[in-house]
């Protein structure tokens, strides 16, 4: 079979299209002992991807921010954990054929709605190579094809990974050109024009890259453009777990974009928590930027009116006191990506309200920012995370590849029959589906 780069973007297309048709025909089954063989066959080959990862990261080491690296570095340890998120996939109930609404609209005239493949997926991502590992197992669970475009930092370790993935498919029922991977920058104008083929775009980037994306296809987006978290501490907060929940949102992996970049604090609780997440957090290496309230009470750099605008993705975290929970909220609602945003408090009452009224497509109270992931949802993976109100919303798991479908199963029954003087009328009657 040749690799994807040999072919031009049309014939890869059209055999996406063609290998999704045929994907959404399979069993269950066959599908998971599809995603099962890549497991196989990655676990086997990991040292050549690990081989392939090094060799990208060389090259790429003095040209890319240190948040880019940290994307891009491939150990086996996170490898490792990508592979056992394949086998976490074909495990999940499958999202095909499932009966969302059974109605009968009259005797022996029967509607059902059931979901289906959306069909082939554009999937462009930045340099997390571990991305198209999860990307692909989705998409062969939910019955897509997908046509991925890694960034040009993990050129080598897609390459590797998309090669195994195709010859794993070899040995299974799913057709190797399900999963194409583009390899070159001028692909990704072109995949964009490719409204015939192509049912969805999931562009994974900065805020720059997915505006261009969203500005110049009409393939429907699905993605996010930025991940400016906030966490909020509450006059209420109990100041222990409330140091343990911000380093933890912030350090375990600041490049990651539901790690926070603003953290609120009420007036009344300052003068407690600043000197103590101040320690914390410089203990892991994290530079402060304040507001004038919070410089009066801690030593740290200024903050200015971009810092609450910006998504650092690295150990930089930006400080401002408020004075109520309203004010936390507006300023969350104001500068927020609406990506994820949460609350430490003891107070039900302030809870409640920050979780109904922060407009953001996750909202946690007394927990880490960290947890807006679709592995730690139990989707077993994600395809990416959407801040748009239409769903899907929030991490993209297999629910959110999926449409559906109005199935009408009837006896010869004609419209006419139910207009005009003497009409037939409709029963309307919901039956049982479970």
């Amino acid at each position: 079979m040749p690799p994807s780069d040999s072919m031009d973007l049309l014939t890869i297309a059209t055999q996406a299209k063609t290998s999704a048709h045929h994907l959404a025909t399979l069993s269950e089954s066959a599908r998971n002992t599809a995603l099962n063989a890549i497991a196989s066959a990655l676990t086997e080959r990991k040292e050549e991807i690990v081989k392939a990862n090094e060799k990208d990261c060389s090259l790429a080491e003095n040209n890319i921010s240190s948040a880019l690296y940290a994307r891009l570095k491939l150990g086996e340890s996170k490898l490792q954990s990508a592979i056992a998120g394949v086998r976490d996939v074909a495990k999940l109930r499958d999202p095909l054929g499932s009966i969302s609404l059974k109605r009968e609209l009259d005797q022996n005239l029967v509607l059902e709605r059931v979901s289906c493949p959306l069909g082939v997926l554009g999937v462009i991502f930045e340099a997390r190579p571990e991305a198209l590992i999860q990307i692909a197992s989705l998409a062969i669970k939910s019955g897509n094809g997908v046509i991925l475009k890694g960034g040009k930092e993990a050129l080598h370790t897609c390459t590797v990974l998309t090669e195994i993935i195709q010859k794993a498919l070899q040995e299974t029922e799913v057709n190797p050109y399900t999963v194409q991977l583009l390899t070159t920058r001028e692909e990704i104008k072109a995949l964009l024009d490719l409204d015939e083929y192509v049912d969805l775009i999931i562009p994974r980037g900065s805020n720059e890259f997915v505006r261009y994306v969203q500005e110049n296809t009409k393939i429907p987006v699905l993605g996010h453009a930025d991940g400016i978290c906030h966490l909020f501490i509450d006059e209420f907060a109990d100041l222990q777990p409330a140091v343990k929940i911000t380093v933890d949102a912030k350090t375990q992996y600041p490049a990651a974009c539901n790690a926070i970049e603003t953290l609120l604090i009420h007036e009344k609780i300052a003068s407690q928590f600043l000197p103590a997440i101040a320690q914390a957090l410089e203990e892991k290496g994290v530079k402060l930027k304040g507001d004038e309230a919070t410089r009066k009470i801690i030593d740290c750099e200024k903050a200015v009116e971009d810092d609450w605008r910006t998504e650092y993705s690295d150990l930089i975290l930006a400080l401002k006191i408020v004075d109520s929970i309203e004010d936390a909220i507006a300023h969350i609602n104001k500068y927020g990506s609406k990506h994820t945003d949460g609350i430490v408090t003891t107070n039900l009452d302030n809870a409640e309200k920050f979780l109904n009224e922060v407009d953001s497509a996750g909202v946690y109270h007394n927990c880490s920012t960290r947890f807006a992931d679709g592995f730690r949802y139990g989707f077993g993976a994600e395809v990416g995370i959407s801040t748009q109100k239409m769903p899907p919303r929030g991490p993209v798991g297999l629910e959110g590849l999926v449409t559906y479908k109005y199935k009408l199963r009837g006896q010869g029954q004609i419209a006419a029959d139910y207009s005009g003087i003497n009409a037939k009328p409709f029963t309307h009657k919901d039956l049982d589906f479970n």
